[in-house]
C-alpha cells in the first residue's frame, strides 16, 4: 500500500482555487491566540463547550436544530481528538482566489460552520414566522 505524505507547510495545488495543506494550528479557528495557551485549556474549554451543546441538543425538540447541534458537536469532538492526540488541530483545506486567501481549515470546521448555519437559518425562519 502506498501513502501519499505532504510535509508541514507544503502546498499541493488540486485546482487554481484549492490547495491542500498541511499546517500545525495551535490556536482556536484561523489560529487565533496560538502560543498563548496550553492545549489542555483549549482542550478543557472544547469539553465544556461540547458539553453545553451536548445539553443543548437533549432538550431540543426540533429536528432542524438537532442536525445542527449533531454536527457543531461532530466537528468539535474531530478538533477535540485532533488536540489530545497531538497538541494541535491539522489543517489541510487552503482556499485563495488571486491575492485573496481564507485561513486553512479542516472537515471539523466545516462541520462546526454548517452547524452553525443550521441553527441560525432555523432560528431566522422561526423569527420570520412571528413577525408574520
Amino acid at each position: 500500500m502506498i501513502y501519499y505524505t505532504i510535509d508541514l507547510n507544503t502546498f499541493l495545488a488540486i485546482t487554481s482555487f484549492i490547495d491542500v495543506v498541511h499546517i500545525h494550528n495551535f490556536g482556536i479557528s484561523f489560529g487565533f491566540f496560538s502560543g498563548t495557551f496550553s492545549s489542555w485549556v483549549f482542550i478543557l474549554i472544547g469539553i465544556i463547550v461540547t458539553g453545553v451543546i451536548l445539553y443543548m441538543l437533549m432538550k431540543s425538540r426540533n429536528d432542524v436544530e438537532k442536525w445542527g447541534l449533531t454536527a457543531i458537536i461532530a466537528g468539535a469532538l474531530s478538533n477535540i481528538a485532533d488536540r489530545t492526540m497531538n497538541g494541535y488541530v491539522i489543517d489541510f483545506i487552503y482556499l485563495h482566489y488571486k491575492d485573496f486567501y481564507w485561513p486553512a481549515f479542516n472537515f471539523a470546521d466545516i462541520y462546526i460552520s454548517v452547524g452553525i448555519f443550521i441553527i441560525v437559518l432555523h432560528l431566522l425562519r422561526n423569527l420570520n414566522k412571528k413577525i408574520k
